[in-house]
């Protein structure tokens, strides 16, 4: 879980202060944020069920699967669903789990 939140941090401080036309045109924020969604993606595999038991909100599979897609189906990405993961579902995501890791800071170690 650790993975995931500071993965999701880096994508939000690379991307901070962008709009789309600015996330489009900067291919090393684009690449940063690819490669962070990739390593958060794994996080996301490696997490495994207690994912959707603790966040049941969230998409996992999707989650899981947008690694797969980032690494085989590169050419095929598409710039406005990673601006949209970007600015808005990461955001909520970060925030369960840090409110998440907050109150149970013993169990980080684990997760």
């Amino acid at each position: 879980m650790r993975d995931i939140v500071e993965n999701g941090q880096a994508i939000l401080r690379y991307s901070h202060g962008m709009d789309f036309g600015d996330y489009v045109r900067n291919n090393l924020v684009k690449d940063a944020c690819e490669r962070c969604f990739s390593r958060l993606s794994e996080a996301a595999v490696k997490l495994g069920p207690l994912a959707e038991e603790l966040f049941p909100s969230h998409n996992w599979n999707g989650i899981r699967n947008f690694g797969n897609i980032l690494r085989h189906d590169y050419p095929d990405v598409l710039d406005d669903v990673l601006w949209a993961a970007i600015s808005q579902h990461l955001p909520r995501l970060l925030a369960e789990l840090e409110t998440f890791l907050a109150k149970y800071p013993e169990d980080q170690e684990t997760l």
